[in-house]
Formats: structure tokens, C-alpha cells, sequence
């Protein structure tokens, strides 16, 4: 049980990010979206894609960033094998580290 986040539990190419684009299903909360499809591979991988348009300065996408790298990390042994594509909505940079976690574990046991 590694708690590690190597690269074969990250979605690292185009392709494989357009491979859940193109037939999603969606989970989501007040300041996470979550994108998620089954994949082949045994285990959960995460990907991030948080838009400059929801959030306009460089420190508050990377502390999303973090927040969700962090979260799936402790959660990857319990999560079913899928690929998961994280988005944040606006407004979100306002609330405090400990509510975004909330909220993003929440959406986890959603799964």
C-alpha cells in the first residue's frame, strides 16, 4: 500500500484526458467538479484541469492543485478503477483549505 503519487497513477498524455472527456459522467459540489470514466488499468488515476478562467491567479491554482493531489493520494486504495479528471469552479479560492478537503472527500465517497 504505497501512498506514493507516481506517474502510473496520473493521467499524463492528451489522449488519455480526451478518453474521459468523451464519455464522462460527472460528480460534483460546490467547488469541485470531478470527471470520471472506467478504465482499464486495475487502479484509479487523477488528472487536473484547473482553468485560468475560474481561477485568474497562478497561487490559487496551485494550491487546488495540492488540495487535490494531497486528497487523492490518501484516497487512491479505496477509490474504484477510473480515471478522474478534476476541475474546480469559481469562488472556490475563497474557502479555506480544510472545506475545500471536505468537499472533495465527499465527492470521493460519491464514487
Amino acid at each position: 500500500m504505497s501512498h506514493t503519487f507516481s506517474k502510473t497513477k496520473r493521467l499524463m498524455t492528451a489522449k488519455d484526458y480526451s478518453h474521459v472527456f468523451d464519455d464522462a459522467k460527472k460528480v460534483a459540489d460546490g467547488s469541485w467538479t470531478l470527471i470520471v470514466r472506467p478504465n482499464e488499468v486495475g487502479y484509479a488515476r487523477l488528472g487536473l484541469a484547473i482553468a485560468k478562467k475560474a481561477l485568474p491567479r497562478a497561487v490559487d491554482r496551485n494550491r487546488m492543485k495540492r488540495i487535490a493531489r494531497e486528497s487523492f493520494r490518501q484516497m487512491h486504495d479505496s477509490l474504484p478503477a477510473m480515471d478522474i479528471v478534476v476541475l474546480t469552479r469559481r469562488g472556490s479560492a475563497q474557502k479555506s483549505n480544510s472545506e475545500l478537503v471536505a468537499s472533495l472527500e465527499k465527492c470521493w465517497v460519491k464514487l
